[in-house]
């Protein structure tokens, strides 16, 4: 599965719309220390403080600027999609792809490990762990990985199975090619394509299970996140504070989760032919309405 992933990407208006949306929140979350306060915890004096000038969403009701914390909130949503979808996507490779080469009685068992973590509901699972051991930034992105690569180790090992009976791998194993050489040399190269669009479900499967645990309450006392903000913010929406406190949290967090979409949905695009034959199609149809 031979595909450019950059011309792909680049082709797609709606996938350089979540591209230009998704480099716009992480650069605004990068510079968040020269863009703001450089700690977001800074007590600025007043509570509840209209949006002004010198804090352009107000303040919350610790005094807190909501720009600031806002922008470093961002921070935590990305670091925790970045980490997940790395973690995530290595295991369902390593998994997904051993099962595969291997078989046997070692393809049995993680098959039965992965029907079991499947059918394990995982958000009360996250909920107790957190209930009963401290909440930290390193547990969540760990419980959210660990519910996230059983999915992505069956595609992958269903795209192995089929890649394992082309020419050229039973070539390079007719010659004594290793299972790990014909791993590296020409299974991986063919699989990113998925990896990538694997990575692209994980990174917003845990946007948004971070931003659900926080506003619930489960999240570290001390980490700033957006559905921690959205969780404080809706205690006060009988004040005009909820319009620039609640509201900006809400809309960071659905743009940086249709901004993954956007991009998940072109690399769907790019690798299903069927997909894109469906699109030409209707796009000639279109034209011959016009014409």
């Amino acid at each position: 599965m031979h595909i450019n992933i950059l011309r792909a990407v680049s082709r797609d208006p709606l996938a350089r719309l979540g591209v230009f949306m998704l480099s716009s929140i992480i650069l605004l979350a990068l510079f968040a220390p020269w863009l703001c306060s450089p700690s977001p915890h800074d007590y600025t004096g007043r509570i509840f403080l209209p949006p002004c000038g010198a804090h352009p969403l107000g303040t919350d009701s610790m005094g807190q600027d909501i720009w600031a914390r806002l922008l470093w909130g961002g921070r935590t949503s990305l670091l925790v999609a970045g980490a997940v979808a790395a973690l995530s996507a290595s295991v369902s490779l390593l998994v997904g792809s051993t099962a595969a080469l291997y078989g046997g009685l070692y393809e049995q068992f993680w098959m039965r490990v992965v029907d079991a973590m499947t059918a394990i509901p995982s958000i009360i699972v996250m909920i107790l762990v957190s209930a009963y051991l401290r909440p930290s930034l390193l547990l969540l992105i760990l419980l959210i990985s660990a519910f996230s690569w059983p999915g992505g180790a069956r595609i992958i090992r269903s795209q192995v199975l089929s890649l394992r009976q082309r020419m050229h791998i039973n070539a390079a194993l007719t010659f004594g090619a290793g299972k790990w050489h014909i791993l590296k040399a020409h299974i991986i190269p063919d699989l990113l394509p998925i990896i990538f669009a694997l990575m692209m479900q994980d990174a917003r499967r845990a946007v948004f299970m971070e931003a659900g645990l926080a506003f619930l309450g489960i999240s570290d006392a001390g980490l700033i996140s957006w559905g921690k903000m959205m969780h404080q913010a809706l205690a006060f929406t009988y004040l005009d504070v909820w319009q620039w406190w609640l509201l900006p949290a809400g809309l960071a967090l659905s743009a940086t989760l249709v901004s993954i979409s956007l991009l998940s949905f072109s690399l769907e695009t790019a690798m299903d032919p069927r997909l894109r034959a469906g699109t030409s199609g209707e796009l000639g149809i279109q034209k011959e309405s016009m014409a």
